[in-house]
């Protein structure tokens, strides 16, 4: 299982900017994503240490609330109990971490909130696409691979530079967690 893991992540961080749709910009209308160098992509590339750390648990914050806004989302419309098994983990895990992410902001100075804003602006519309689909179980899971891919990127460059061993632990627990959670729902969208 930990070979497929490994796969999967490395899979992930090899797709293109349009494959992967990072920053979720084509998740609310449709809009395909356009190639952009990697720096410009995602904000946190261009820091280190402790503004990394800061803004990568700001930005994940409002990020894990959008995943516990869409997982709301998908246990009211629902018909599926995998699916509703799923959203229900997803709001139990990513509260909790919400929770350990606050605690470590007040470690680096409060969230910032240029970054946070940048993120809500991302995540806007994510749980509409789930409120107003005629087939809300795939729209939860064609939804959260695209959100889950970007927190694996985000994750996984707190891995390459975050300056607290909280952080990188916390990263770490979000790529295994959520590279595991894309293989279910793929194999599940592939049925």
């Amino acid at each position: 299982m930990n070979r497929l893991l490994l796969l999967a992540v490395l899979t992930l961080l090899t797709l293109t900017p349009a494959t992967a749709q990072t920053g979720h910009s084509g998740m609310s209308h449709g809009a395909a994503v356009s190639p952009a160098p990697a720096a410009s992509r995602q904000p946190l590339a261009r820091l280190s240490g402790r503004a990394f750390d800061r803004a990568f648990l700001s930005m994940m914050t409002v990020h894990h609330r959008a995943a516990l806004d869409m997982s709301r989302a998908a246990l009211a419309r629902s018909r599926s109990a995998q699916v509703r098994a799923w959203a229900s983990s997803i709001i139990k895990s990513q509260s909790a971490e919400i929770g350990q992410m606050q605690r470590l902001l007040s470690a680096v100075g409060g969230t910032d909130a240029a970054m946070a804003a940048e993120m809500k602006g991302m995540m806007a519309g994510m749980a509409g696409s789930v409120k107003s689909a005629a087939n809300p179980d795939r729209a939860f899971l064609e939804g959260m691979l695209p959100h889950h891919a970007s927190a694996v990127e985000m994750a996984s460059l707190a891995l390459q530079k975050s300056a607290s061993p909280a952080v990188l632990g916390l990263a770490r627990d979000i790529v295994r967690a959520q590279a595991q959670e894309m293989y279910e729902f793929r194999r599940a969208l592939l049925k």
